[in-house]
């Protein structure tokens, strides 16, 4: 196993009245859950560029179309056109979700406190599979085929890299030291974004490439 510290290269924010959960990227915009709606920001500027009015209490994903978005204990799809939830479905834990990520056609989530990652049918909610970890689970990502995941355990927090058939953790980046992640992003090249809770921060993690 490959073990590193990461290495913060931005911080955005912190924004006001943001306690900072999901995180997800569409392309353009950097959109997080901040509590009471979901909202964008450039990530090349830093500047917010807007907001949907939803419940966004946990992970936040895009397929490409749709934004996804943990709300308690269901997950909104959300039209980021029309800024309207087109549907819902539950939420695998019932209120105890974290992480969310989209990847080949199905919507990945994390249970915080259970340790584990289902992945689940973005139709209906259904678990497909779930995936053991040892720590607790925030934040959910796909890229290249690689399954990342953030941990927190009392002040620590860490990415992971894992087999997504096994659980076993290949590589891990240690974040400094007070630094807590709870959304994770990427933006399918050389960063993470990472929600930094109630300090209102996203910071971008350089992406190690092996």
């Amino acid at each position: 196993m490959s073990q590193s510290t990461a290495e913060v290269i931005r911080e955005y924010g912190p924004f006001p009245q943001a306690n900072v959960g999901g995180v997800t990227y569409d392309g353009q915009s950097v959109w997080f859950a901040a509590g009471d709606s979901l909202r964008a920001f450039d990530p090349a500027s830093g500047e917010e560029t807007g907001a949907i009015d939803v419940p966004a209490h946990a992970g936040t994903a895009f397929d490409g179309e749709f934004l996804y978005q943990i709300a308690e204990a269901r997950i909104q799809k959300i039209d980021p056109t029309t800024r309207r939830v087109v549907s819902t479905i539950p939420a695998p834990s019932g209120g105890g979700d974290s992480g969310l990520a989209w990847a080949e056609g199905t919507l990945w989530v994390g249970e915080y406190r259970a340790r584990k990652i289902h992945q689940i049918d973005p139709q209906t909610g259904a678990i497909l599979r779930t995936i053991e970890s040892n720590r607790f689970v925030t934040g959910v990502t796909w890229v290249d085929g690689e399954l990342w995941h953030g941990i927190l355990e009392g002040d620590d927090s860490e990415l992971r890299r894992i087999d997504p058939g096994t659980g076993a953790v290949l590589e891990t980046l240690e974040m400094p030291a007070g630094v807590k992640v709870s959304g994770l992003e990427s933006d399918g090249q050389d960063r993470f974004y990472c929600g930094g809770g109630k300090s209102g921060v996203v910071r971008a993690v350089r992406r190690p490439r092996n």
